[in-house]
């Protein structure tokens, strides 16, 4: 009998990612942001070709299993997928090609019952981005790295386990199961830190895969009303915390609704920790609907972005709705 499955990575740049002076060729116009993908897995040729992403990671397996339950055979297909760059100025336009690096396929590994595939895609950008640099030679022309590291186990009684094992701290990256379903996502989008340290043998390619820190999915309720808060008539703010800091603390008066833009933070329930927020989270709308007071505390558990916006960018109906999945005190274990 044949097991199969597969796990797929999208990789794009969400708004407001970018900071400082780099911020600057977003803003005019000459380079762009990603909308967020779907949260089903479309056809990655038609993504590509229709700039959904900057890059995408694929990888299929199967293992061949007998009556007796032994693994008789095993293989992986797959790869990367890596789109272009367009910068325009005016009516004038370049587009680059990328610049796409080997795969990286170790040799699966057996072990009693099952089997691990691995597989590492990226590239670079084929545009300039001159910037200086944490090490020698401290000054770059071309583009930091970009990479996701993927990872399957097959087991011969059909279960599949996958993960991001690796990636690169910018852009953001999502994670598609075998059925085309987005699963999980990457925390942080360090733009800083990758544009100084991604470079030459700093990757994959070289020495080094950082570890990503991979959070939950957001509700489909979430992803109608970022997009609304994002893309309504009044801006958002968007506020920065350090790690550590508390966006708001359970008990204070508050009028405001959040969408967390990057990184993750911890809810707590009379100092209990009961759920972790991630990229794509809105909250803060029971004070809105019940007595004014925060139902709970918010930590930074990273550095974090977010985008405060008032409730009357929000359809009550919307914010009750939201609010009947949020009650975490109820669901969480004594």
């Amino acid at each position: 009998m044949r097991r199969t499955s597969s796990v797929t990575s999208v990789s794009w740049i969400p708004s407001e990612a970018v900071p400082g002076p780099m911020r600057l060729p977003f803003s005019l116009g000459v380079s762009h942001y990603d909308d967020p993908p779907p949260s089903e897995l479309g056809d990655l040729q038609d993504w590509r070709d229709a700039d959904r992403f900057r890059f995408a990671n694929r990888l299929a397996a199967w293992i061949d299993v007998d009556d007796g339950g032994a693994i008789t055979g095993y293989g992986h297909t797959g790869g990367g997928l890596i789109g272009s760059t367009t910068l325009r100025l005016g009516r004038s336009a370049a587009t680059f090609a990328a610049v796409s690096y080997p795969d990286l396929r170790p040799d699966p590994e057996v072990g009693d019952g099952w089997v691990r595939f691995r597989q590492t895609v990226g590239g670079r950008t084929g545009a300039p981005m001159p910037r200086p640099v944490s090490r020698a030679p401290f000054v770059q022309l071309s583009a930091p790295t970009v990479w996701t590291t993927l990872e399957l186990v097959l087991h011969t009684d059909g279960r599949a386990d996958a993960r991001m094992a690796g990636a690169s701290p910018f852009p953001r990256h999502w994670v598609y199961d075998d059925g085309g379903a987005l699963v999980a996502k990457s925390g942080i989008t360090d733009f800083a830190g990758w544009s100084a340290v991604c470079f030459g043998d700093h990757s994959p390619w070289g020495d080094v895969d950082s570890p990503a820190l991979v959070t939950a999915v957001e509700t489909e309720l979430e992803r109608t009303l970022s997009a609304t808060l994002m893309r309504g008539g009044e801006k958002p703010w968007v506020r920065t915390l350090p790690e550590g800091d508390e966006l708001f603390r359970q008990g204070e008066r508050g009028d405001e609704l959040f969408l967390l833009l990057d990184g993750v933070l911890d809810v707590l329930v009379d100092g209990r920790p009961v759920a972790e927020l991630g990229p794509g989270a809105v909250g803060g709308e029971r004070a809105l609907l019940e007595d004014g007071r925060r139902t709970s505390t918010l930590r930074a558990r990273t550095p974090v972005r977010v985008a405060v916006a008032g409730a009357a960018q929000i359809d009550r109906a919307a914010l009750a709705e939201l609010a009947g999945g949020h009650r975490r005190e109820e669901r969480a274990a004594p």
